[in-house]
């Protein structure tokens, strides 16, 4: 059985040197980041840092305050992943105490290839992506007739160290260990704390599980673009065999980056490898007529009809349809439907 904690307080500490705070998302259902505080002999180190908006920043240095210390005395950050819920806040904290900033070096590529593309650039590619994978005209037309604004999270900070898979990180009096766990990105890390639980809970230490490990929600799968990459990615199959490791480890306690703390680490992995396992197969179905992505995103099962799904998530959601078709293809279970354009796929 998963054991759940009360997560209405703001700021909570977690025992053994190792407290957390609630950093907001502005207009997102996620609400907020867990950003977690881990004390060491050199100062504190936050487990990523929240979205750069003023009302979250006056609201992590708040909280920094609340649990006895401040965004001045802070050693360092470790960054799950790059997305902008946790990465956002990195260069504010960075500039008001001088902490490194820490980062997988695949995370750390998206970050400066996001900063050095021009916008006109993203909105091009993003155009002809959804026009490859099926996209009517009038979910385009805004895209090539629109204002070329800059996108959120195009000037993330460049991370001062780069994460290396398996090693202790550089927390002076803590034992803190990378685990690569591709799959939401191609560079997230989960952050294994290799201390007994200070309530002595059964299992192997406590584990920072970013968004790959979550208690109630499938974190997105997606596929990362790169304007001048053709490489045909896996990332439903890394992030599956991400979670297998994962679960392999048992800690004793997740702490996540949304939602809050539980236990039972391999029962929830078994949940989500099911609940893909069964995705996979549903779609299968779904394809017993040859569907583009997007027309196989429109069929999928969300968490509202796609009617009422909005223009912004509907691009993510083709992302994660196509993220399944590769997986399925890979595994030999659909392929492409030769001379199609826009390309369909047919379960085999």
């Amino acid at each position: 059985m998963t054991q759940t904690y009360d997560h209405g307080a703001p700021t909570r500490d977690h025992g053994g040197g190792v407290r957390s705070l609630r950093v907001p998302i502005p207009d997102n259902p996620l609400g907020h980041t867990l950003v977690y505080v881990v004390d060491t002999d050199r100062g504190p180190v936050l487990v990523d840092t929240g979205w750069d908006d003023p009302a979250s920043w006056e609201t992590l240095t708040a909280g920094l305050t609340a649990l006895g210390t401040s965004v001045t005395e802070l050693y360092g950050v470790v960054i799950t992943h790059h997305h902008p819920d946790h990465h956002g806040l990195s260069g504010r904290v960075r500039e008001a105490s001088g902490a490194w900033v820490a980062m997988h070096a695949a995370d750390a590529a998206i970050v400066r290839r996001t900063r050095r593309t021009r916008p006109e650039r993203w909105y091009t590619y993003m155009t002809d992506k959804l026009v490859a994978a099926g996209a009517p005209e009038e979910h385009v037309a805004p895209l090539r007739t629109g204002p070329r604004r800059a996108l959120p999270g195009l000037s993330p900070a460049l991370p001062d160290r780069e994460i290396t898979p398996g090693e202790l990180l550089d927390l002076p009096g803590r034992r803190l260990r990378a685990v690569w766990t591709p799959g939401h990105t191609p560079g997230h890390v989960c952050l294994h704390l290799e201390e007994d639980h200070p309530a002595r809970l059964p299992g192997r230490g406590r584990l920072f599980s970013g968004d790959h490990l979550l208690p109630g929600i499938t974190p997105h799968i997606g596929l990362y673009e790169d304007p001048d990459d053709t490489t045909v990615t896996d990332p439903l199959g890394d992030y599956l065999d991400s979670l297998e490791r994962v679960g392999r480890l048992a800690p004793a306690e997740v702490l996540p980056a949304h939602q809050h703390v539980f236990t039972d680490a391999p029962s929830r992995v078994r949940e989500l490898l099911t609940h893909h396992e069964a995705r996979l197969t549903a779609l299968l179905s779904l394809l017993a007529e040859p569907l583009t992505p997007w027309q196989l995103a429109e069929r999928m099962e969300w968490n509202r009809p796609w009617a009422q799904i909005p223009y912004g998530s509907r691009n993510i959601a083709v992302s994660e349809a196509e993220a399944h078709l590769r997986r399925l293809v890979k595994l030999g279970r659909a392929e492409a439907v030769a001379g199609d354009e826009p390309v369909r796929y047919v379960a085999v």
